[in-house]
């Protein structure tokens, strides 16, 4: 029997099983300078939300409507709890959740004013986040998986045995967020895993870096002819597609900026609930660049993410 998100009815439990990261982010904006030691300085205000790559992208496929299952690591603590209660609001199932009692629950501090941001961050449980450790008959129960945390060299192998066992035994597509390389190596040898990938979301400068070429059209080309779609999400300039051999580029929506924590991610996740809609690629960059375009509207990665129907309100707007 088939779950009923209320789009229609889907034929396996869910509609994207989701791996990677999920801490707590605490944001303090209007930050212009941290304090010298033995000095206070007051701020107008801290907010506290539910953060990491790949958690603002369940939650933002559950705002939409989609059925999600996430798997990570999270402490056995308050924040922890958090994070659960925001998931459940979106009914995303928890089950693969896993509560560390040797670490605490991730935690990002974010000092944000008009120019810049920085961060000071404990990853937690993030870094007992491990691929090895997902059951590929569980994800058999997903239409999609979405991939975050590749390290390059440190965790290369694991990530190309992985998307090869899945793909030679499941019916499952696949996207991936390629990430920053934090060694800066850039190996070419990440291109082992592109054929298992359907969509594969960058951002300009990784595209760059990964691909050796200075202009990010030939470079999208280039992955686009190793992967299925090639996605590189282009800020303030909108975004761009390859897929089979064609470019397809959309101008950004123009909203006024408050925090640009998750974009990215929130981009991601308008792209793959276009993509499980059977969107056209044009279309399924309008709802990325929608997506992230509100996202940056309000403090936290998710807490201006639209609803279905909000999302369809601004788009008919435009």
């Amino acid at each position: 029997m088939g779950y009923e998100t209320g789009i229609k009815i889907r034929k396996k439990e869910w509609d994207v099983f989701v791996f990677g990261d999920a801490n707590i982010d605490l944001i303090i904006p209007n930050v212009n300078h941290l304090p010298c030691a033995g000095q206070e300085e007051l701020v107008d205000t801290m907010k506290t939300f539910v953060g990491g790559g790949a958690a603002l992208f369940t939650l933002g496929l559950g705002r939409l409507g989609m059925h999600c299952a996430f798997q990570g690591v999270i402490g056995d603590d308050l924040y922890g709890e958090f994070i659960l209660q925001e998931f459940k609001e979106k009914n995303i199932d928890t089950r693969f959740v896993s509560k560390s009692k040797e670490t605490g629950t991730g935690i990002s501090l974010s000092f944000t004013n008009e120019q810049d941001r920085g961060f000071l961050t404990y990853q937690g449980g993030n870094a007992k986040v491990n691929i090895q450790n997902i059951n590929l008959e569980e994800v058999s129960k997903a239409r999609h998986i979405h991939i975050t945390g590749y390290e390059g060299n440190r965790n290369h192998r694991e990530y190309l045995q992985f998307m090869k066992t899945l793909k030679q035994r499941q019916d499952v597509t696949i996207s991936f967020d390629l990430g920053w390389d934090p060694e800066e190596i850039w190996d070419r040898k990440i291109y082992e895993l592109f054929p298992y990938i359907d969509v594969l979301f960058m951002n300009e400068t990784e595209a760059v870096h990964y691909s050796g070429l200075e202009n990010v059209k030939k470079a999208a080309e280039k992955f686009a002819s190793m992967c299925g779609t090639a996605v590189v999400k282009l800020g303030k300039n909108g975004s761009l597609a390859v897929k089979n051999g064609k470019l397809y580029q959309v101008n950004p929506f123009a909203v006024q900026v408050r925090d640009t924590t998750g974009a990215g991610d929130s981009f991601n996740a308008g792209f793959v609930y276009g993509f499980l809609m059977d969107k056209d690629t044009e279309e399924c960059l309008r709802l990325g660049n929608a997506c992230g375009a509100l996202s940056v509207t309000a403090l936290g990665g998710n807490s201006a993410f639209p609803a279905r129907k909000y999302l369809d309100d601004f788009l008919s707007a435009e």
